[in-house]
Order: C-alpha cells, then structure tokens, then sequence
C-alpha cells in the first residue's frame, strides 16, 4: 500500500513574499521568437504593427510579467543602433550567436510596443552588450530609451516616433560572459571590472537603476561559485541581482532522475545565496544580493547539438531552431521547477521561462497559421495567477524514490502560496511516481479555510502526450476527482506523473 505524503501549513511559517517578476519570460532573437512568432505582419491576424493578435492573447493568459531582451547569446554580437529608426533603413547583419541573418525589422522600439499591448504588468528587462561592446554603448542605450529628451539620443528615440521614455528599471550586464561560446567571453576578473564600470556609468545617468550581473551559465561550469566570488567582489555593492541559468532534459533513458531535476535546481539556488552571503560577509555589508533565474527551462540541448553538427546553418533568416515539442512528462518536470522557484521566493526574485514563443516555448505557432498552448504553458499559466503573496514554508513526509542522480528523493515536491487579502491558499504539488497514484494529506493550522474551490491536474495515461498543430488540445487540465478539505485537513490523491493545482478558500 502506498505510504501517504504530509506537510503541515501554518501562516506563522512563511518563506517570503512573491515578486511578481518570478513570473517573467524571455525573447531573445533566435530561431522563430520574434519572426513567425511574437512578429507576423503577413499573418491574418496580425495588427497594424505585425504583432499577431492571437499570440499576445496566449501571453495575456499566459500571465508572464517581466521579459528580458534582446537576448541570450544574441546579445553579445547586438548594435543596438540597428535596432532603432525606420524599419526599412535598418541594416542587415550575421547573427554569429545562431549563424542566422538578422533583419532588425522587429527591434527596441517594436519590443516596447509590445510590452505595452501585453499589459501594465509587463515590464522590460533590457540586456547590454558586454561581449564585443562596452561602457559607452550601454550608456548611450541607457539615455536613449530613458531620457525624457533634449540630448541627441533622447531627441533620436522622439524624431523615430517614441516621445515618451521607454522606463527600462531592470538591466542585465551581459549574457553568460563565463561561457566559452560567448562572443567576448571574459574571465572572471575581467567581466568583473567591466561589468563595475559600466554599473558605475548607468548609476550616474540614473542611481535608482536594477542591475544584474551575470553569474554562472550553470552549475556545471568547471568555474561556478569561483566566478560567482569574484564577480561579486568587484560589483556587490553596485548591482542588485545576480543571475543563474539551468535547463534540464531527460538523458539515457533516466526518467527517475529527470523527474528529480528540481533538486538539482535547488541545490543551486542554495548554492549561489551562500556564496553572495559569504561575500557580503567578507565585506562586511549589510546588503543582500537578490538571485535573477533569468533563464529556465526544459530543453533537449544533446539533441540540438546533434542537429547543428549534422546540419550546421548557413546564415537563414529565422530558422526553425529549439523547437522542442514538450510531453505531460516534461510538463510536470517543468511544474517542479516552479515550485523550486517559489520556494525560495526570499532570494529568487527574477526568473525568466526561457523562451516564449516556438523557442523551447510554452506557446507554439505555424506562419500563417494558428497559436497553441504546449503541456508546459499550463503549469506557468496556474502559478502566475494564483502563486501570488506570501509563500508558506512547506516541509514534506513523503515516501521516496530511488534515482540515479539525486539519490532517495521524495515521490511529493510541492509549495503553497497564501493571498494575504483573500486568505486564499493555493497548493502546488507534483507526484514524481510514474506508476502509483500519491495520497496527499495536508494540515491547515489558524488558517481558516473552509473548502476546496478547484483541484486541476496536468497528466495522461501516455506520459509521451503532447500537444501538436494537428493536435493542440490533446492534453488540458482536469479537474480531479475526491479532494476535500475536513476538519483542517485537506485530503486529494495526486495522479501518476502529475502536476497539481489546489486552491482553498
């Protein structure tokens, strides 16, 4: 018989309170993101800007918040300047990043147009080019978008058509500069003092800026928390964030430990809090680094590799890359990862899905076709929504499994987020079992809940079902069957391979 998971809730426990930027996403230019993704003027649902309707309709009810732009590795080859002005005198140049050709059609400017369709929640994370660029390009960018006007950059961005500032609060220094594959890869010392600089200079035009410094590409980097130490000591009490990058696949068959892949995530997370507090500590400062977990995903990079080297590209124009088609399986994986977000809301206080559209992306569309939803987009779209307020601390009794990598890990991985105006708590929960049905109860201590009001679950009995163009409604949430809340105790039983969403009121 199945031993049951427990946890206790109670609202004198909290780990932190959710910055909505935990719910941010990421387009980079790279494959069909922005063209034939987000940008489709021949599409028939384009608007008079070449934004496909239907897209910014499943990124509304995607719900993401802050997106970080222009990329990813795009950036250090990126010249902002041909970004900006009349789309049709824009230059053409080799993307070296994803040998591909870019057109600049869609640039800073289309960008902020379409945060602002998205909505007011939609903020912009703008990336500097640190790799083959400098100090005076990312202040010059800076007082472009940001200046209200009468400088010549100002009175450019007005004479291209944009009279008020674009308002870009959040900046990242660079993309992944401890990267070989980087264009401009640096040491640790020297990203370090050009990273400082160029915070220092921003700092000048604007004190209240957010800035983030590029941390380790990931936790495998034979130079992870060295660089981490490093970096900081040169830039800790000028930057506000420091980033991480992880993404996850299932490799030789060990499902096991694919479905464990949070714990990886975790350890990270812990792993890069130490070491900012181990520096601040040496410093002797009283301030805290935040962590931006500006890039994470599932992504299938062993396959993706393999089709470069076999089909290596010869400069196209938005070539179908990354077009990873997700399962229910990466789905709940994709759902643990969240739940390892919120759980240290305390520090983690940026992430970015990356990316968001047809680039290992929850949304997917065909040019001059339709838009869907993949298995991943379901997990994010429930906790942007409903994982907002304050984090409850959520210690499991779970039965446990073997894995290859992570050794006995709990069958149960789960969060739960309480509305601090409505009282309202949301459960997050994933059952890593693939073959057995999880019994959950949960205790409900002062929190004066009075019933379950929805229990929707991402799962199939093929844990290969996806979600395809001839097929984009083949896997949904359902509603599950049993859970009820008694006596201030919840009481469900989580599906084989599941993801979970329980909302109390």
């Amino acid at each position: 018989m199945t031993r049951t998971a427990r946890f206790t809730l109670d609202p004198a426990f909290t780990v932190g309170e959710v910055n909505p930027r935990l719910f941010g996403s990421f387009v980079e230019h790279l494959g069909r993101c922005v063209y034939d993704g987000i940008y489709e003027p021949g599409h028939p649902s384009a608007d008079e800007d070449g934004l496909r309707t239907d897209v910014l309709d499943l990124v509304r009810e995607l719900g993401v918040t802050a997106i970080r732009y222009p990329g990813g590795n795009f950036v250090s080859g990126y010249r902002w300047e041909d970004s900006v002005g009349p789309a049709g005198e824009r230059p053409r140049r080799l993307d070296l990043a994803w040998r591909s050709t870019e057109t600049n059609r869609f640039g800073l400017s289309e960008f902020i147009g379409f945060l602002r369709k998205i909505g007011p929640h939609a903020e912009p994370m703008l990336a500097v080019n640190l790799g083959t660029r400098g100090v005076q390009e990312a202040i010059r960018l800076q007082e472009y978008a940001n200046h209200p006007g009468g400088t010549e950059l100002s009175d450019r961005r007005i004479a291209h058509g944009d009279k008020d500032p674009f308002g870009i609060s959040l900046w990242c220094l660079g993309n992944e500069m401890d990267g070989p594959w980087q264009t401009g890869h640096k040491t640790a010392e020297e990203y370090g003092r050009l990273a400082a600089e160029t915070a220092r200079a921003m700092r000048q035009i604007d004190p209240s800026v957010e800035l983030v410094a590029c941390g380790s590409s990931s936790r495998a980097m034979p130079t992870f928390a060295a660089w981490e130490a490093t970096v900081l000591a040169e830039t800790y009490d000028l930057v506000d964030h420091i980033s991480l990058h992880a993404y996850y696949e299932e490799t030789d068959g060990d499902r096991d430990s694919f479905l464990a892949s949070a714990v990886d995530m975790e350890s990270f997370i812990e792993s890069v809090v130490a070491t900012c507090d181990h520096v601040g500590a040496r410093l002797k400062s009283d301030k805290r680094i935040s962590l931006s977990f500006d890039e994470w995903n599932v992504w299938y990079q062993a396959r993706f590799q393999q089709e470069a080297e076999e089909n290596p590209l010869d400069w196209p124009e938005a070539p179908r890359l990354l077009e990873d088609n997700y399962s229910v399986t990466d789905a709940v994986v994709f759902g643990s990862l969240l739940i390892a977000l919120l759980r240290h809301a305390d520090r983690v206080t940026v992430a970015c899905l990356a990316q968001l559209v047809n680039v290992i992306a929850p949304i997917m569309t065909e040019p001059g076709g339709p838009a869907w939803r993949q298995t991943t987009f379901f997990p994010f779209a429930q906790a942007a929504r409903y994982g907002r307020g304050q984090v409850l601390d959520v210690r499991v009794d779970s039965p446990t499994y073997g894995t290859a990598k992570y050794g006995e890990t709990d069958l149960l991985h789960a969060t739960a987020v309480r509305d601090p105006e409505t009282g309202a708590v949301t459960v997050f929960a994933v059952n890593r079992g693939q073959d057995a049905a999880l019994p959950l109860e949960a205790a409900l201590a002062g929190l004066g809940l009075d019933r379950v009001a929805e229990h929707l679950v991402v799962a199939d009995a093929d844990p290969e079902a996806r979600n395809t163009l001839a097929e984009p409604e083949r896997v949904v949430p359902h509603a599950a069957e049993g859970t009820e809340l008694a006596g201030g105790t919840l009481k469900a039983v989580l599906e084989p391979l599941s993801w979970n969403m329980i909302r109390l009121v």
